[in-house]
């Protein structure tokens, strides 16, 4: 171990108030669960940071690092060096810790926070002492810019040690999974609903998925489909657990009893329905969705309204107000997006009708659906409810 040591920036967390400690708890719980995979390390906040302190040598720094950043709660990612808490050693930690990292750069300047007020120097004065022996050493090959630095170098004197870092990368953000309670999410095959996931675990849902399936209409490869999905969000979601029901005989009893240009939005209902008795029963306190107001015929407002009406707990569509390419690039941001474009159909492709009723009515769609034993096809398709896996870290095994 070379006293190398990882910070994480936390974000909302600091505005919390009394609250605050539940939350960095939280944190520091989902750090753990996501380092234990990578080796040993000792992690626990301290003035608003999380540090990450390996505790041998066999702990990869590296994969820690690039997990660190995809954990939500934290604004911010460094590799820092921790020294004593002398100009003596800041000086010479900060020539060995950074030379590497300034060969090639044109410009830095040195920041310093100083929340050990009982150091002798002030920030100011360690930032010019820094800054000055980091000039002596590069030998004319860099200076100093303070309103646009290629590099920012940080010494950070803390109550027990000084901490040497040279940039920061961006973190997640948002709050900790888990402290917003648990959501269920309506998986599909498309770009949109992972998306919509993903974005509310950054709000601090934990994530349950349910998947639709229409087979033999839709194949396994399309549940194979929606399976790498879920394995693919569990990179900034933790976990998931899938959850499928079959839709198969809701869409023959559609097809043959009702109008076809109703169609979408019964199946839908059905669908709302069914994602509230699971929600019920996996204790998630709201539906999530993927829809994007007037992407298609069923995401109309009227039609969002019709479909509301079938449930009584709260529908979160945080892609409502996102056109299609802004979702393509959260898609991407969360690496989902070559995945959801795999051309596999899904439940919503079966039975699609020419000319989909975009204005509807709730009488008339209740009326629609008097046609068919409305309660009794609910029982039939939840009967049908598996877990199809749980995708999780090795530690929850």
């Amino acid at each position: 171990m070379n006293g190398e040591v990882i910070l994480c920036k936390n974000g909302e967390i600091v505005l919390k108030g009394q609250n605050r400690r539940n939350f960095e708890s939280m944190l520091i719980k989902e750090l753990r669960r996501r380092a234990f995979q990578h080796g040993a390390f000792k992690i626990y906040a301290q003035q608003s940071t999380i540090y990450i302190e390996p505790l041998n040598d066999e702990a990869d720094m590296d994969a820690v690092y690039e997990t660190a950043k995809h954990v939500f709660g934290i604004i911010g990612v460094t590799r820092a060096k921790a020294c004593e808490k002398t100009m003596d050693s800041i000086i010479e930690t900060a020539k060995a810790y950074l030379s590497d990292k300034l060969e090639g750069k044109r410009t830095f300047k040195v920041e310093a926070k100083r929340s050990d007020k009982s150091f002798p120097l002030t920030s100011l004065e360690i930032s010019r002492e820094v800054g000055g022996a980091i000039l002596e050493m590069m030998g004319g090959r860099l200076r100093v810019d303070v309103k646009n630095p290629e590099v920012v170098i940080t010494v950070e004197v803390r109550d027990t040690n000084a901490y040497i870092r040279a940039g920061q990368e961006p973190g997640a953000g948002g709050l900790p999974i888990r402290s917003a309670g648990r959501g269920l999410l309506m998986l599909s095959g498309g770009i949109d609903s992972p998306v919509a996931g993903c974005m509310m675990a950054k709000r601090g849902l934990e994530i349950e998925a349910l998947h639709f399936d229409s087979f033999p209409y839709t194949s396994e490869r399309a549940l194979e489909k929606v399976m790498t999905l879920a394995e693919e969000m569990c990179e900034f979601c933790s976990k998931i657990h899938v959850h499928v029901i079959s839709l198969t005989h809701i869409q023959e009893e559609l097809r043959d009893k009702c109008e076809e240009d109703y169609f979408t939005l019964l199946l839908r209902m059905f669908m709302m329905k069914l994602a509230e008795r699971c929600a019920n029963e996996y204790k998630c306190g709201a539906i999530i969705t993927g829809e994007s107001l007037g992407q298609v015929a069923s995401q109309t407002l009227a039609a969002i309204g019709v479909t509301d009406s079938a449930v009584t707990i709260p529908v979160l569509r945080p892609c409502i107000g996102l056109d299609k390419s802004e979702i393509v690039i959260e898609a991407r941001k969360y690496g989902t997006f070559e995945t959801s474009i795999l051309p596999f159909e899904d439940c919503c492709t079966v039975f699609t009708p020419r000319h989909p009723r975009t204005q509807p009515k709730l009488a008339d769609v209740m009326a629609q659906l008097d046609r068919v034993d409305f309660e009794g096809l609910l029982d039939e398709a939840y009967a049908t409810l598996r877990t199809e896996t749980k995708l999780v870290f090795p530690e929850y095994r």
